[in-house]
Parts: structure tokens; sequence; C-alpha cells
């Protein structure tokens, strides 16, 4: 029997190899404000060196790369934006996911550089990498720039997923939801949009308080919701029919995140239910690939992890919740509905 001797396309090995540099390439690009730059008008590589403070030839390197990513366009001498670098990669766009990018090059860059130890401890690395013990989300709100920018990058991938994440299910029934550890207001926005008899409540810490304020009130639904201050672990939970966890069950271990099911359980009435946005991983844990990447990423960076529908409803059913349902979106983050019965 003839043996095959050709080797096997090593494209996704080779592929793989190059991954990190792309994403390093439009980190940079994003710390060095080159996407700001380009803000308003075209320029040439000169106008840019100047503007930047950076070496000509390393700058023209980097452009034309950003280039080579669909990140800018180029005629003859003159470098812009492309559409996605001006609704996601510029500090004016309200859209924008630039502090979420410089989140991933300033602290998770470092964390993901301890993978392997992450690995073969089952634990983070935020002592190996910064020498603390304390919550990562700590680091967060260091300074008042710190915060606004990661509070703007959550709010980006909100806006992404929001809108699919609350017409996943119909929740014409309910009547007043309280989104906990709501950030920037995007979920009770978008609820709020689909949904002309809800009233919505965002539940977060005192420091959210002002941004919320600020996108809440430019909204078109900004008289039917309000912020609260407080937070979901210790704090009195707001009374609600409909109770809403975006990204937040992901970043806690199973005891942490019983215990605040069980709470919103108790604070729940008959009939009242929990939506949950998280990225799902498929039953097998087979993919997708970006929930299986943020899983590690979960591993390096909080106590946390991502599940499978089956995870979850375990989770809910040990809090007492029924009827637990899941729906995939197509977008960044996933839909869980529970009720209480």
């Amino acid at each position: 029997m003839a043996v095959d001797l050709t080797p096997p396309d090593p494209a996704v090995v080779l592929d793989l190899m190059e991954a990190f540099r792309r994403s390093k390439t439009m980190f940079a690009a994003v710390a060095l404000g080159v996407f700001d730059a380009l803000d308003n008008k075209p320029q040439t590589l000169d106008e840019l060196a100047e503007k930047l403070a950076a070496d000509r030839d390393g700058l023209e390197r980097l452009l034309d790369a950003c280039v080579g990513l669909l990140l800018l366009e180029r005629r003859g001498p003159l470098y812009s934006n492309t559409a996605a670098a001006d609704a996601y990669l510029t500090t004016a766009s309200p859209r924008r996911l630039t502090g979420y990018i410089n989140y991933s090059n300033n602290v998770m860059w470092k964390l993901w550089a301890c993978l392997e130890d992450a690995v073969r401890a089952g634990s983070h690395r935020w002592k190996q990498v910064y020498g603390w013990d304390g919550p990562i989300f700590s680091h967060f709100f260091r300074d008042d720039h710190a915060k606004l920018e990661f509070l703007m990058g959550m709010h980006g991938f909100g806006v992404l997923s929001s809108p699919r994440v609350v017409e996943a299910f119909d929740l014409h029934g309910f009547r007043r939801l309280v989104d906990l550890g709501g950030a920037t207001g995007h979920l009770a926005i978008a609820a709020c949009e689909h949904y002309p008899n809800l009233t919505a409540v965002v539940f977060d810490l005192p420091d959210a308080a002002p941004l919320a304020t600020e996108i809440i009130g430019a909204s078109s639904v900004a008289n039917r919701i309000e912020f609260i201050a407080g937070d979901f672990f210790h704090d009195p939970l707001p009374e609600a029919d409909l109770f809403a966890l975006g990204r937040i069950l992901h970043d806690w271990s199973e005891p942490k995140a019983d215990a605040l099911l069980a709470r919103i359980y108790d604070r729940l009435p008959t009939g009242g239910a929990l939506l949950i946005a998280e990225k799902l991983l498929h039953s097998d844990k087979s993919g997708p690939r970006w929930a299986q990447m943020q899983n590690l990423n979960m591993l390096t960076c909080t106590e946390g992890k991502e599940r499978t529908l089956e995870e979850y409803e375990q989770r809910l059913r040990h809090a007492g919740f029924v009827d637990v349902r899941g729906y995939r979106t197509n977008s960044p983050l996933d839909a869980i509905l529970a009720r209480r019965p």
C-alpha cells in the first residue's frame, strides 16, 4: 500500500504564530493615537510622524500594517481611517472599544504572558504579575481616566450585544428591570427602547454613576431609567420582576455565583425572571472560538469561567429557578432566561 508522504497543511499553525502580532499592531496603533490623529481628515506620513512624535520609518511600517489589517486606507501619500476604525478605535466615538483595547494591551497582555502558570495552578495571575491579591477590578478604577475608558470599552461591547440580548425572549410581560452591575446602562436602554411599558434601574457601584447618568440622559428613554448605587453582593437589591446580569457571572467562582443567584431569587416575586448575557460555550465545549478564548482569559484574569448552557442551568436550578432557556444571538454575548416558579 502506498504511503502518503504529503505533509499536512501548516496554515493553521502559521496563522497562529502570527496572530499575536496582528493584535499587538492594533493595540499599539490605538495607544500611539494613530486613529485619533486621523479622525478628522486624511494625513501624510510626515504629518503623522510629527503629530505623534514617532520615528518616520517605524511609523510607516505600523501604518502600512494597519492598511493590511483593514484598519486604515492609503490613497497615494494619504492615510485615512476605515469606517470600522472610526467607529471603534477613536476615543471620540460613542461606540469606541478603545478602553477595552487599552486594558487588553496594558493589563491582560501581561497576564496572558503567564498563561502556562495559570494552567498549571488553575488560578489567576494577579499576584504573579502585579503583586497584589485583591480583585483585578480594583485596577480599573485606579483613576478617573482609566475608569472612564474601561467603562466605555464595556459600553462598546454592550452597544453591539444588548439589543440582541433583550430581543432574544419575549419580555413584554415584565414591568420593572434591574440590571445588576449595569455599568453605562446599555442593556437597560436597549430593553426600554424595545419594550415601551418597561421601566429600569441600573444598579452598580458609585464610581459608575456619572457616566451612566450621562449616557442614560442622552438616550430616548431617559425618563424610564434611574441609577441606584450599590454592591450587588452586599446591599439590598431594588424591587423588580426582571433582573439582568450582563458579563457578571463569568467573573466569579461557583460559590460566589451561587450566592448572587440566591440573592436574586429571594428578591424576585413569583413569576419573576432573570436575564443573563454571557457568551455560551457549546455543550461539548468545542467552540465557539470567542467563548474558548474568553474562557482562558477568565483563567488568567478572574476567579470565574465561561460556561455551557447546561452548566448555567445547573447553577440556576440549584438556586431554585425553572424554565431555563438559552439563545445564541450571533453577537459578542448570548442570552439566558430563567424564571422563579
